[in-house]
């Protein structure tokens, strides 16, 4: 049986509400990266690496990768996890 996926929802800037499904999470010298989807496993869909940037009243706040080194390198973490995903830069 195929496990369901999480499905989170995140609060931007302007109060709008953006729902991902989370494929996989990491943690790297105390930073956690989230490699989440737009839509779930075996639909086509965007991915996004986001950061952890810090705690908010219990609650985390992940930003996107902007720094093209640290996507790279995130990236190629998530490939070799996963295994069986190709993740476009």
């Amino acid at each position: 049986m195929k496990e369901k996926q999480t499905r989170i929802e995140f609060t931007a800037d302007d109060g709008s509400i953006t729902a991902f499904f989370v494929i996989e999470q990491v943690r790297i010298a105390g930073v956690d990266y989230l490699l989440v989807a737009d839509k779930e496993e075996g639909e086509d869909s965007e991915g996004y690496i986001l950061k952890e940037v810090r705690e908010e009243d219990e609650q985390s706040v992940y930003e996107i990768i902007q720094d093209e080194n640290e996507l790279e390198a995130i990236s190629k973490v998530f490939e070799e996890t996963i295994g069986d995903v190709d993740i476009e830069i």
